[in-house]
């Protein structure tokens, strides 16, 4: 069975999609490969709050992981589009701890998918005030983050 490259498989499924001028480019983040795509048009490539970006992305990864099970996962970004939201919500996510330190009380981040909220709980996990928890939101297939101040166990 051949085993799909990702860098060309994604150039492939570009070209398929009318972006003939894309270029492709690897690049390592926190151990996992993204592929970060440069193209003239960006804006429909990336979709409205990057949800066609996001569909892509887990189109690409079924393929790739159908032919190797093993294989890393892929994250794509478009023109830093990805990685500039990342930072920006690193960045909400540390003032939210703040104002937690600050007032003592419990706030709630927007709801977010999946990888925005690891996103999130990664970038406060090692903050030895606060405690992250995700929470259903009704109406919704995304969830909320909770910040609140951790608790101390008693011995």
């Amino acid at each position: 069975m051949n085993v799909p490259v990702p860098k060309e498989t994604l150039t492939q499924m570009l070209h398929h999609l009318g972006f003939t001028d894309a270029a492709v480019q690897e690049v390592d983040l926190d151990g996992q490969l993204m592929l970060d795509v440069q193209t003239a048009d960006p804006g429909r490539l990336i979709g409205r709050q990057g949800s066609t970006l996001g569909d892509l992305q887990y189109l690409l990864n079924r393929m790739i992981h159908r032919g190797d099970e093993t294989a890393p996962r892929i994250v794509l970004d478009v023109g830093g589009y990805r990685r500039q939201a990342r930072e920006q919500l690193i960045q909400r996510a540390v003032e939210g701890a703040e104002r937690v330190r600050r007032s003592g009380d419990m706030i709630e981040l927007e709801p977010m998918n999946a990888y925005d909220r690891r996103i999130v709980h990664q970038a406060l996990k090692e903050d030895p005030d606060i405690e992250t928890h995700s929470v259903e939101v009704e109406g919704s297939d995304k969830k909320a983050i909770l910040l609140r101040p951790r608790r101390v166990s008693v011995a």
